[in-house]
């Protein structure tokens, strides 16, 4: 993973891994634990209070139920319920006022009820409470048909809305919870009628909010058809979606309002009530995220310094290596003058010194190397110079000897004068640089030659600048150009052969450009030839190892700025610049060359 990166990047990522390492376990699994810890906490006090709060529901339910055994066991509501006409008024009053006076002292015992109402079969009622809004029957209504339907068990309704029933006091539905039972006939088993008890929401509601779940939490009970038989002020209490309270899980988490609450839901199986308990998590871990923030904090800030620490470590070991290859680039890419200094004694010092060591011996080996192959390229060239004389000299006789005998003509003095002047400049009394002038006048010379030899198949044009003819260049660094490229580009086309040699000042040199419109030459020999004027390899076939050692004698002379540059394409022709620099008399570059 890290074979690309630099030895910094390693270095850094290595020091932050250690720093990161133990402050990244202690605070995720610290916070974890902390977390889970107060979670638990949280729960399993939310539990106690539910299970508290649901006895409390039970025991008065349990409370009203046994009540209504009692009332119902009664032999004035037995004889209220088996509605038996009495034998006098007064005796029916007397009945009357026995049940009130029972209902009464009940009430009396527990203040939580609301009312009691006493109804027979035959639509009869009696209660200290409650009376009739309007004339309809009782015994039709929904909470006496389920009552007698199942008389068995006991019915609670909440919210009892609807009903034909007014209370004295104006309890308004939703501040009673409604028990009824079904009265059976002790001796036949027969439905005799149904008492009602109207609970207080009070007492419930004593219950509830005696109770503290956290900042925010509360608990709230429903009925078995998920209806709210009590539940506090709060906003929260209309978000929870009652299919949530029908899931297996008795513990959810959801997200309300933007924040995380917990739910844990409770099911009396004697009531069939659900007893809820929410409670926001956000509030509950709110220390621990204040702890936890408060780690970050101090992590962030030990980490910035650690970070400092490992920046400043890593750079007391990258910088010194960093210079050093530096160094190495410099030295790699021919700058032999480098050195390494460093103030300490370690081991990248001990490096440093082995690299000067190795600098020395390179520079030492380059610069013998240099003068060793400095001697034997010069005395190439000037085997070569030998060789192109004399070569030369005979196709010229060929071509006199030739024009002497099929025509004899004025032609001939134009060739040897021609052939004199050739010469005079090759020669120039052994000196190495002539003028642009000169070196012009001695191509053109040539190419007279040339022009006798191949007749109407050669043309050719010269052209330079006046303001350069007095300037210096070495000589005959053309001739062996357009050599090539009468012999292996005109030469081997169909059709009139053109050259075109012009002389230029551009910037701070002199260009000299051969342009032919010749064969050409092939990409991948093109490519060949330029790798040869960069690694320094000379061919042994003529083409290349004229135009070889020109590019040679240039750059040993002026420096690797200086030399040949040859564009081609096969087929339409080769065009070769030469970049000479500026020379005048008296410089420098003369007495070298003519050594």
């Amino acid at each position: 993973m890290f074979s690309g990166k630099g030895l910094r990047t390693k270095l850094l990522i290595y020091f932050i891994t250690i720093i990161l390492l133990p402050f990244t376990t202690l605070g995720v699994f610290g916070n974890w634990v902390s977390s889970k810890t107060i979670e638990d906490e949280a729960t399993t006090h939310t539990e106690q209070m539910i299970e508290q709060v649901q006895i409390n529901t039970e025991s008065y339910i349990k409370d009203v139920e046994t009540m209504i055994k009692f009332l119902g066991n009664e032999p004035e509501v037995i004889t209220f319920l088996q509605n038996k006409t009495p034998s006098t008024e007064s005796e029916r009053e007397a009945t009357e006022r026995e049940i009130s006076r029972l209902m009464t002292n009940v009430q009396g015992n527990q203040p939580e009820i609301a009312g009691i109402l006493i109804v027979n079969k035959d639509d009869k009622d009696i209660s200290n409470e409650m009376y009739r809004s309007s004339k309809d029957p009782l015994t039709e209504e929904s909470w006496y048909t389920e009552a007698v339907q199942t008389p068995s068990e006991f019915h609670l309704n909440s919210n009892p809305i609807g009903r034909n029933i007014r209370n004295r006091v104006n309890y308004s539905a939703d501040q009673v919870v409604s028990i009824v039972k079904a009265i059976k006939d002790p001796l036949k088993e027969n439905i005799l009628g149904v008492i009602m008890v109207d609970l207080k929401l009070d007492v419930l509601e004593k219950a509830v909010t005696g109770v503290t779940l956290g900042k925010s939490g509360f608990l709230y009970i429903v009925d078995a058809k998920g209806d709210v038989v009590y539940a506090p002020v709060n906003p929260i209490v209309q978000r929870v979606n009652s299919e949530w309270l029908e899931e297996e899980n008795d513990n959810i988490v959801k997200n309300i309002l933007g924040n995380r609450f917990q739910i844990l839901v409770s099911a009396s199986v004697f009531t069939g009530w659900k007893t809820v308990g929410v409670f926001s998590l956000n509030d509950t871990l709110k220390e621990v995220t204040q702890v936890r923030n408060f780690s970050i904090a101090i992590s962030i800030v030990t980490l910035l310094f650690g970070m400092g620490a490992a920046i400043i470590f890593t750079n007391s070991i990258v910088k010194p290596v960093g210079r050093l290859k530096l160094l190495m680039k410099k030295a790699e890419a021919g700058d032999l003058n480098v050195h390494f200094d460093s103030p300490s004694q370690d081991e990248i010092a001990e490096l440093g010194k082995s690299f000067n060591n190795m600098i020395g011996e390179l520079r030492n080996l380059v610069d013998m190397v240099y003068k060793e192959q400095k001697g034997k390229r010069e005395a190439e060239l000037r085997v070569l110079q030998e060789q192109i004389k004399p070569h030369f000299l005979y196709n010229t006789l060929d071509t006199i000897q030739w024009m002497a005998i099929e025509e004899k003509n004025d032609e001939i003095v134009k060739m040897i004068a021609a052939l004199t002047n050739l010469f005079r400049i090759g020669l120039n009394k052994g000196k190495e640089m002539v003028s642009v002038k000169e070196e012009m006048e001695h191509i053109r010379s040539y190419l007279i030659i040339q022009k006798a030899r191949y007749e109407e198949k050669l043309e050719y044009e010269i052209t330079v600048e006046k303001e350069i003819e007095n300037l210096l260049v070495l000589k005959l660094i053309l001739q062996p150009l357009v050599e090539n490229a009468i012999y292996h580009g005109i030469k081997a086309r169909r059709g009139v052969g053109r050259i075109r040699i012009s002389a230029r000042q551009e910037d701070d040199k002199i260009v000299f450009m051969v342009s032919d419109n010749g064969v050409g030459i092939s990409p991948k020999r093109l490519e060949e030839l330029r790798d040869l004027f960069v690694d320094g390899i000379p061919l042994t076939d003529k083409p290349g190892y004229g135009s070889f050692n020109i590019n040679e004698r240039i750059q040993l002379t002026f420096g690797q700025d200086y030399g040949l540059h040859i564009r081609s394409k096969e087929g339409e022709g080769t065009t070769v610049e030469i970049w000479h620099p500026i020379i005048g008399e008296g410089d420098r570059y003369v007495e070298n060359a003519n050594r």
